[in-house]
């Protein structure tokens, strides 16, 4: 059984989308067979994996909302053989109005990818920038939450906001979440300021924080515009090699050497 793990933060900027689309495809390069998910009305994860969110027929939107098979949605990216993705386009943005008398609201994310997902080892959601229903439903479905939090002066602000609401939907909706880490990210080693935000962060979160910093790095900013993750832009680019380090630390977090995925081998247990 794949795990399913939502990247969130409900401040702008932070670099959830570029980290969606590069874990997912870090993990890809591993060969971990990996669903991208693009929970996000802007459908900036669908453009930076090579799709154009006008061309997209059938969405995320659809499954929830409408109850369509994921299966049918479900895209091969033609640029990993071990990632597809699961789109979005800007009809998202009605779902949460069209869900809002709907019953089990909040789950219908969860039931959209339960038939799937047995098909993957890692199915990444890249949750959009608010605490809306979407979001709620993306955190529903997900087995842990990875907490994007750029190195700047407002770092902080909001990620209470945040864990409250992680909180929220741990005791009421989904006991199983976990805080799979807290990613530091916009590293910039000349500054004072970013060294500081890295110390205040662990300082305050401590094994939270993954031993993974992304830096700023001209390689990823330019990646998306090419409609590829970093990894195929400049494999050799610090951006690059960071994500697949986050990968990395991810497998080793969750993969049991020797089985299909530490989750498989709990459902057999």
């Amino acid at each position: 059984m794949g795990k399913i793990i939502a990247v969130a933060n409900q401040k702008g900027g932070v670099g959830k989308t570029t980290s969606s689309i590069n874990l997912a495809a870090s993990l890809a390069a591993l060969e971990y067979r990996t669903l991208l998910v693009d929970a996000d009305p802007q459908a900036n994860a669908t453009s930076g994996v090579g799709f154009d969110p006008k061309d997209i027929q059938h969405s995320i939107y659809e499954c929830m909302v409408d109850g369509i098979n994921a299966q049918d949605i479900i895209l091969p990216t033609n640029i990993l053989p071990h990632l597809d993705l699961m789109p979005s386009h800007i009809d998202l943005v009605g779902a949460e109005v069209e869900m809002i008398n709907l019953p089990n609201r909040e789950e219908k994310m969860k039931v959209a990818l339960e038939p799937i997902v047995d098909q993957y080892d890692f199915i990444i959601i890249d949750c959009s920038p608010s605490l809306g229903l979407i979001t709620v439903n993306a955190l529903t479905a997900a087995n842990s939450v990875i907490i994007p939090v750029q190195c700047e002066y407002f770092a902080l602000e909001g990620l209470g906001k945040l864990l409250n609401t992680i909180k929220i939907i741990q005791s009421r909706l989904n006991p199983q979440l976990e805080i799979e880490g807290i990613l530091l990210t916009m590293y910039d080693v000349r500054l004072r300021l970013s060294n500081q935000v890295v110390e205040e962060v662990k300082l305050h979160f401590q094994q939270l924080v993954f031993d993974t910093i992304i830096p700023r790095n001209v390689k990823l900013s330019e990646s998306p515009s090419f409609g590829i993750p970093v990894i195929l832009h400049d494999a050799e680019s610090k951006g690059s090699i960071s994500y697949l380090n986050l990968a990395r630390e991810i497998v080793e977090k969750n993969v049991v050497p020797g089985s299909e995925n530490a989750y498989a081998e709990d459902d057999a247990a």
